[in-house]
This record gives C-alpha cells, structure tokens and sequence, in this order.
C-alpha cells in the first residue's frame, strides 16, 4: 500500500482539476482517491501519458545526417544507424520515453538489430522494457513491396553510379519473406515476448509497402487471434498521390473490403485523410495516433485533427521519435497538438478534454489491448504522473489559477516529479530508479561512433540516392 498526497489532480480528460486528494495504491492498482486535507507538497497528478505510435530509435537521424528531409528520403538513412544490442537499444529508447512521461509505448519495431533471430531480439527488448517499468506495444514490422520508392525500383538504381548502385542493392533490395513466414514470425515473436506488460501485435508498414495478399493475411489472423494491428497511412502528400492512383475507388474502401478497419486497428498519421475517410475510420473503431513534431520534422503537414474529432474518430496521440525538441518529451506534444488544432480567435475546435482524452485514454487500447485506464480512479491502473507544481507555477501569484492553465501553458518534461507505471516508481526527479540510465546512454554512443565506420560505402551512395529518389517523386504529379 502507498499513499500519495497532492494539492491538485487532474482524475480524467473530461473532469476539471481538483483540489487536494490522497490516492492510495495497492499493487498495481488504485484503491482509493479522496480528499486531503491542505498543507501537502505542492505536486500535481494527473493520469500518465500514451505515446501511441513510435519506433524505439535510439537516437534521432538528425544526428547522421537527416535532419530537414521529407519522409520519401529521409527514410533511407535509417540504414546508416549500425546495429547495436537489442537490450541496450530498447533500455536505452524506452528511458527516454519514461522521462519524458510516457507510461505506455508502442513500438513498431521497423529497424531489427539483426544478431539473432527475431524471436531472441524481441525477447530482450521485453526484457529491456521490464527493467526501465513501462508498458510497450510492439507491432512486428511486415513488409513485401516497393522497397525504395513506391513503384518499381529499377528507374532509381538506373540513375546510380555502378558502386552507389551496388551498395544500395546490398543494403535495401533483400528478398522478403513469403506471407506465410511472416504472420508465423508474429505467432514465434509472441510466444518469445509476449507478458501482460508487453503486447505483441501485428506490423504492416503501410499499404505501398504490403501487397494485397499480406494486408489479407494480416486481416484474417487478427480477427482470429485478437491481436491489433499497427500501420502506417497517408503520412505524406507523397503517399496520397500514389494511393490515389493505385486505389481510384479509395484506399480506405479498399481495406474495408479486405476486412482491416476494426476496433482492433491503430493508423499511424492520417495526416492527408479526407472527411468521409474518417467518417469510415470512426464507423468502424479504429484509433488514428497523430504526431505532431514527426510530421513537422518530416515536411509532412499537419494533420486534421479538428475533423478527425468532428467526425468522431478516437484519437491518440504519437511521439514518433521525432518530438520538437528531438527529446521524447511527451508534454511538451501534448501541447503542441492542442496549441495547433484548438481553434482561432473565439472558436474551440479542440478543447482541453478532448485533447486530454488524446494523451490519457485513446491510445493505452492500440498499446495494451486492453480499454483499461486513463484515469486516477478506484480500480484502475496505478499509471501516474506527478508534476512539482512549485516548478511549474514558480511566480505564485494567483492561488485561485485553474492548473490546466499553467498544465497547457508551460508544463513538460522538466516539471516531472514522479512517474509510476502499474503502482512501481519508474522516474523520479528526472532519474531513472530501475536501470542506470546514463551509463547506458553513454555505452550506447561509444558503440555507435565506433561502429559508424562500418556505413562509410552507404554513406558515400546515399547522397546519390537521395537525388535519384527525389527526382522520382518529383517527376509524379502533386497530390492536390
């Protein structure tokens, strides 16, 4: 049994700020919330935060040099990033996610480190994920098509130097497993991995990148299994473009019929989504995650948050690993959704409720598979964040401020006093208690500036590619 005392809370998305309350856990759970008496610390909780769509990156591409490039390009310097050990990388990631405030992570696990089988990997991520304390989705990635633009690659290696084009053979163009093999790599992986803490799930990295025949596949094994599935969707005008020429009829349409929209169903993005595209993702219950900053890093654009809630759509809310300020700080997203999407002068388009039910409630389902928290009530999940209110509201010059003021105003990773994930401290004062989180930082940049060197055929080729690509694209008609 804890008790904790603060002098204010936020309980939920819909309810206002509270005054001084007394939240008592047992285990893993919340027993109790009541009022308290004056005189506590000056400290803030409110329910932890989802981030709904990542990666597990261990460090930005900015620090290798892609910074400021449009997703269709930028991606392929991903492949410079060497490999390092999967528990080191996903203790490493998972931290900084913790630190920023993020209880639940969901990790499409697109970059595999490679030095066994996946299965073992993934078993150490789980690991990795144990020991910092959080709570992971982790959507296997699935892929079997259009591994350099989205068409035929041959015009593209065409315009290669010889030794460009043979490094970029080697890096990108392996062969892919048959569709069979991959939806039983899932079923292996879950086997390996899985724990109430750790959800296994199904990855298809987006429908130009799967063939019909896996998107299929993919459908029919989540009805059977129950597992979710995580994808990517319209991330780009790029993408738009292309899917409206590949799916006339509409790509939305196209993966009703196939019987992939579900309640089940997380889409990364949706930034180019059109109105009755939505209207046909709320109807059948799918969760979109928006990332704010990755779209912006990106040059993707803004997504339409203020029709995705007209529409009724459940909307999460995403880190990517890609934030503002590149440090996974999941309050300062927050704010950065609400300030874009609220509304223009005497007009709310989003209002703070909805914008806390993003960061809250919406995306612990495409996380944990399970509609389970999201709030400090009796019963459920002991998943909070403390905030030093005497940090946060540092001048103290009104008593009687509403705290989602100052909480949308200026609140972010800094501020945080304590996060506690299934009833265990994780953070506090913005140290990691369960790992050594600073010395594992280190030892994974040694090992990454050491290893670096091992890229230096790809990082003569890539710029060649960068230009072929682009030129692509930018011989295909715009989008709109």
């Amino acid at each position: 049994m804890r008790e904790l005392t603060c002098t204010h809370i936020q309980p939920n998305a819909a309810a206002p700020a509270a005054g001084a309350h007394v939240i008592r856990i047992d285990g893993d759970r919340i027993v109790a919330v009541e009022p308290a008496m004056p005189g506590a610390r000056r400290l803030l909780a409110m329910p932890a935060l989802t981030n709904a769509h990542d990666h597990a990156r261990v460090t930005s591409t900015t620090a290798y040099g892609g910074a400021g490039k449009p997703l269709e390009t930028w991606i392929a310097y991903l492949a410079l990033l060497p490999s390092i050990d999967p528990y080191l990388a996903g203790a490493v990631s998972l931290s900084r996610g913790a630190l920023g405030g993020a209880a639940a992570v969901m990790v499409h696990y697109t970059r595999v480190q490679g030095f066994t089988d996946l299965p073992t990997e993934v078993a150490e991520v789980a690991r990795a994920a144990r020991d910092v304390g959080v709570r992971v989705g982790f959507a296997v990635a699935m892929r079997n098509r259009n591994p350099l633009v989205y068409g035929p690659s041959e015009p593209v290696l065409a315009a290669l130097s010889p030794s460009a084009r043979a490094e970029v053979e080697k890096r990108y163009l392996k062969p892919p497993l048959s569709v069979g093999q991959q939806i039983a790599l899932v079923d292996a992986v879950a086997s390996a991995a899985a724990n109430p803490m750790f959800d296994v799930q199904y990855g298809p990295q987006a429908v130009q990148w799967c063939t019909h025949e896996l998107l299929e596949a993919i459908a029919d094994a989540s009805k059977r299994t129950g597992r979710r599935i995580h994808m990517h969707l319209l991330e780009t005008g790029t993408q738009r473009a292309w899917l409206d020429a590949n799916y006339p009829d509409g790509i939305l349409k196209f993966l009703d019929r196939l019987g992939f929209l579900s309640p089940r169903l997380t889409l990364a993005h949706c930034t180019w989504a059109r109105p009755d595209e939505l209207e046909l993702i709320a109807a059948r219950g799918a969760t979109i995650a928006v990332n704010t900053s990755s779209n912006l890093h990106l040059r993707s654009g803004i997504a339409p948050v203020r029709e995705m809630v007209k529409r009724g759509c459940r909307v999460a809310l995403g880190l990517d690993g890609s934030t503002f300020d590149e440090d996974d700080d999941a309050l300062r997203e927050m704010r950065l959704a609400h300030f874009l999407h609220q509304g223009w002068a005497f007009t709310t388009d989003v209002d703070r409720a909805a914008m806390l039910r993003m960061a809250f409630e919406n995306g612990r389902l495409s996380v944990t598979n399970t509609d389970d928290g999201g709030a400090l009530a009796p019963g459920m999940p002991a998943d909070i964040l403390v905030l030093d209110w005497d940090a946060v509201d540092h001048e103290r010059v009104r008593p009687d401020l509403d705290p989602q003021d100052m909480l949308f105003a200026r609140s972010t990773m800094r501020h945080i006093h304590e996060l506690i994930v299934a009833g265990r401290p994780v953070v506090r004062d913005g140290r990691l208690l369960n790992i050594d989180y600073p010395a594992m930082r280190d030892e994974m940049l040694d090992r990454l500036r050491a290893d670096m060197r091992q890229n230096a055929g790809l990082v003569s080729a890539i710029g060649e590619l960068e230009r072929a690509v682009a030129a692509h694209y930018r011989s295909q008609p715009p989008c709109c």
